[in-house]
């Protein structure tokens, strides 16, 4: 499968939490900020727009959620064929 669909899965992944603790990019730019991580509203935003962050930063964002494990549910309206 083509980058861009593994962007995808990451972005929607990351979304998905916030949604379920019904939190805003500002609110996880607070929560990475007190880590001591110098992230706010806008470069989360554009981080999840472009859904090329490292794995690292997503780390950050779950431990900053206070999230222990994640579901990995994929996207399978594509073609898996390639899998």
């Amino acid at each position: 499968m083509p980058e861009e669909y593994w962007n995808e899965q990451a972005k929607g992944i990351l979304k998905a939490q916030l949604s379920r603790r019904n939190m805003r990019y500002h609110d996880l730019a607070l929560a990475l900020q007190a880590m001591g991580l110098e992230e706010n509203q806008n470069s989360i935003a554009t981080k999840l727009s472009r859904g090329t962050f490292s794995f690292a930063f997503f780390l950050q964002c779950m431990y900053a959620l206070r999230i222990d494990g994640v579901d990995f549910e994929f996207n399978t309206n594509q073609n898996t064929e390639e899998r």
